[in-house]
């Protein structure tokens, strides 16, 4: 059975026909004379074809050899134009951002991280996509974006991480809600207890919060009140009066200083979290991917300001208000 030849010697046998000497070939291809000779007598077994008349006056391709020689060069053209397709593919990739991010990341850290890429790369195409943690990590992995921005705690399998920012959860609450009126913090058991707005599973916030909660009280949290798709559709939920519910402090940050939302202080329950860069292991950022991650890396967080409006005085707790 005919074994595959290497391109090198497919070229060297080209190069033979168009230098008329296999001195001259090796010569063209910087191998020493004796290499070619080996390397093209091995190319005469794999095939079972005589390729070469030896003489002493130099070497000269067989009629087999010329024939041979025509197809060969067909197939160096062919791989050259495969690998200048591939080489352009390459330089297209690398003039490109590819980017995954949760919606808070998205909405609140992303557009400043990218505003100032592009203002040293006008011309640089940035493809976004926006959706939850557990989405954003599965495109990651896949190959799809080169870098992706999470809000969700734990292991990422697969992947290399780095924390970018740091961020809060904080309960709130409409403005009539009767815990606005509570003078004692709301705790881990009476939060577990109580159904939330929430965000869909998948969602960072929300394993956030699960998390939170079942770490302090020892208990799952209840099920939703509501679960919604967005950040934006809780808040209006929670706006609306549907209930309380645990959200970034840079989603509801406007709705506090407003006194659209009010926040209803927490206690043990550790909601503070990490907002992290991801890439797949083994092959970090670079290029436009690499320089977005040490833009956000060396960001900082401003923490969102919010005033308080003034809590109303009561001589006693509110007792709590589950489904509120």
């Amino acid at each position: 059975m005919t074994r595959l030849p290497d391109l090198e010697s497919l070229r060297l046998l080209t190069l033979v026909e168009e230098q008329g000497s296999l001195t001259l070939a090796a010569a063209a291809m910087d191998v020493s004379q004796p290499m070619a000779s080996k390397r093209m007598s091995a190319l005469e077994r794999s095939l079972g074809v005589r390729l070469i008349d030896r003489t002493r006056r130099g070497s000269t391709l067989t009629e087999a050899g010329g024939l041979v020689s025509g197809w060969a060069r067909r197939v160096l053209d062919e791989v050259g134009g495969l690998l200048d397709g591939v080489e352009a593919l390459r330089r297209q990739n690398a003039a490109q951002l590819t980017v995954a991010a949760s919606l808070t990341v998205a909405e609140h850290l992303l557009p400043a991280w990218i505003g100032d890429l592009r203002r040293r790369h006008p011309a640089l195409p940035v493809g976004l996509q926006v959706t939850n943690s557990a989405q954003v990590m599965e495109l990651v992995r896949q190959g799809t974006v080169e870098l992706g921005f999470i809000e969700s705690p734990g292991r990422s399998a697969g992947l290399r991480t780095r924390t970018v920012a740091r961020d809060r959860l904080v309960l709130v609450v409409a403005p009539d809600h009767p815990w606005v009126r509570r003078r004692s913090p709301v705790g881990p058991a009476e939060l577990a207890a109580t159904p939330l707005v929430s965000r869909e599973r998948g969602s960072g916030t929300r394993e956030t919060a699960d998390h939170a909660i079942s770490a302090a009280g020892g208990v799952a949290a209840a099920a939703p009140l509501l679960e919604l798709g967005s950040s934006t559709a809780v808040r209006s939920a929670v706006t609306a009066g549907a209930g309380p519910a645990l959200l970034s402090e840079l989603v509801v940050a406007p709705d506090l200083a407003s006194g659209t939302l009010v926040e209803v202080p927490t206690d043990g329950v550790a909601l503070s979290r990490e907002l992290r860069a991801v890439w797949r292991a083994g092959a970090r950022p670079a290029g436009a991917a690499g320089e977005l991650l040490a833009r956000a890396l060396n960001a900082p967080l401003r923490r969102p300001v919010h005033r308080q409006p003034p809590q109303r005085e009561t001589n006693q707790d509110t007792a709590p208000v589950s489904g509120s």
